[in-house]
């Protein structure tokens, strides 16, 4: 037997940042994100070998261990160490379980597009179904949160669990408490058949850490950083306005929105934008598009642009004629969340990896 599952990335609209802490715990965060046609990987075959075997295609790495109830950090494939402590020691009663995951991401590492928090949901949602955890979509995100950002001790905010956990289009809100609640937008056809037609994802061509950027967004919400405060408060604001605008199907204002979500984001940290983006984010404004932000964190990754879809051409042909080592992507949205399922055992000598 095989347990495979997926989980779709995620585009952030609108409030980005505000879900990271301690902002959210003290003002209170709010997001809109959705989720696209690229996802994170698992599969989970059960072994009675007494080793645990991790592999990730996207990375090109490997490790095997003896199957213990705990398994130390070594710097090789944590992330897949930390999912499996968890799992062990608070649904499996301590006892060490024997298997091989592989896992591969549809995206370069660091892309923005809430990748390796997509990754840890899909991992997680291969044991549960292996194991039949009594675990829904709110506590399979909770739960991917904890491993993460808590246990395995990695920089980041909460949205990027949830969204990949629910799917669609979702409107969050980040309370004090840990407490989340995910309003799933009920938009028309015809508004979600236009955003998907004018937006284009560019992959820049720098991978980034995100750690950095969040840590001092964090410190100088800590620190009262006045400038940053006022640029998060009017980016939590954002995200109502084009909460608004989605539901009316007003493109107009939703270009106005996210010009100025993008201006207000720049003020929250110094690494979220850089020469190389700007240069991006000009060439493309020049050559007809309406508006454009970067996903994630900053400092890297994807930019979303939003064109006219007649002009969409003329501005994937300025991209690539002015930076070199950028990559134009196409994207749908994906009404649907992480999804688990079990498959048939693979053939003598045929690999289970993805």
């Amino acid at each position: 037997m095989l347990i495979r599952s997926r989980a779709p990335l995620r585009l952030g609209l609108a409030g980005g940042g505000t879900d990271v802490s301690p902002y959210c715990d003290e003002f209170g965060g709010a997001i809109l994100n959705a989720t696209i046609d690229y996802y994170a990987y698992t599969t989970l075959e059960p072994l009675e070998s007494g080793r645990v075997v991790f592999h990730s295609a996207d990375l090109g790495a490997s490790a095997e261990y003896a199957a213990e109830p705990v398994l130390a950090p070594d710097g090789h494939l944590d992330l897949f160490k930390a999912v499996y402590n968890h799992v062990v020691r608070e649904y499996c009663g301590g006892k060490a379980l024997s298997l091989r995951m592989s896992t591969r991401v549809d995206v370069p590492a660091g892309s923005g597009l809430g990748s390796s928090s997509t990754l840890v949901v899909a991992m997680l949602a291969a044991y549960v179904e292996w194991l039949n955890l009594p675990l829904g979509d709110y506590e399979i995100a909770r739960t991917a949160y904890v491993i993460e950002r808590e246990e395995a001790g990695l920089q980041g905010g909460k949205q990027d669990q949830y969204a990949a956990a629910f799917g669609g289009f979702n409107f969050m809100e980040f309370g004090r408490n840990g407490r989340v609640l995910v309003n799933p937008l009920r938009m028309k056809d015809w508004v979600v058949s236009e955003l998907e037609a004018s937006i284009l994802l560019y992959y820049t061509g720098q991978s980034r850490a995100s750690g950095d950027i969040i840590q001092e967004q964090s410190r100088n919400v800590r620190e009262r950083n006045e400038e940053a405060l006022e640029a998060m408060h009017a980016i939590k604001e954002e995200a109502f306005r084009m909460k608004e605008c989605l539901l009316r199907g007003d493109f107009t204002r939703l270009h106005e929105v996210l010009r100025r979500s993008w201006e207000s984001k720049k003020r929250m940290a110094r690494k979220i934008t850089n020469e190389h983006i700007e240069r991006i984010y000009h060439c493309a404004l020049d050559a007809g598009a309406h508006c454009a932000k970067i996903s994630g964190a900053g400092g890297g990754g994807f930019m979303v642009f939003l064109t006219d879809p007649v002009h969409t051409d003329e501005v994937v042909a300025a991209l690539k004629a002015s930076h070199e080592g950028g990559t134009v992507y196409r994207c749908h949205f994906t009404g649907a969340g992480v999804h688990a399922w079990k498959a048939p055992a693979k053939a003598a000598g045929e690999s289970s990896d993805l």
